[in-house]
């Protein structure tokens, strides 16, 4: 199985106001336009491998509506992805070594809500200076292999 999918099942331009000029790399991954290392994916997000990793691991749960800030989705898509978050984490302990799994909702990098899912070896693994920005490619397939394998469990 490729861990580079291409998604073509995201939001339509009828259910929101789209416009593929200006869609968030985020839509253009779920559009399929652009490829993206997909883990999850059902009717309301997608959950996919970040490529600048805080720590291995590091995958982002991002709502198929193209919206900015998380405090204006509605509730229950922002319900529906603390609900993945949970179940992307549970997955990760059992594929990345790891003291904790934590979460973040900042979006300055993106406008388009995301939630990050970090397993983390100390509070260092939050910051984005950290970030490792070129990994090697093969270490991201293999991990989301295993995200694969583990989420299927």
């Amino acid at each position: 199985m490729s861990t580079s999918i291409a998604v073509t099942n995201g939001p339509s331009e009828s259910d929101h106001d789209y416009d593929s000029a200006m869609a968030s790399i985020f839509t253009r991954i779920i559009n399929g336009e652009i490829p993206g290392r997909i883990i999850w994916d059902d009717d309301s997000c997608i959950a996919m491998l970040d490529i600048r990793p805080l720590h291995p691991g590091h995958t982002l749960v991002i709502p198929k509506l193209e919206i900015d800030q998380w405090t204006d989705l509605p509730a229950e898509i922002a319900t529906h992805l603390m609900s993945v978050a949970h179940m992307i984490g549970r997955a990760q302990r059992q594929v990345v070594p790891c003291e904790r799994v934590g979460l973040m909702i900042a979006g300055f990098e993106v406008p388009h809500t995301h939630v990050h899912v970090v397993p983390l070896q100390s509070m260092a693994n939050l910051d984005f200076g950290n970030a490792d920005v070129s990994p090697m490619a093969d270490a991201l397939d293999q991990v989301a292999e295993d995200m694969l394998a583990a989420l299927a469990r």
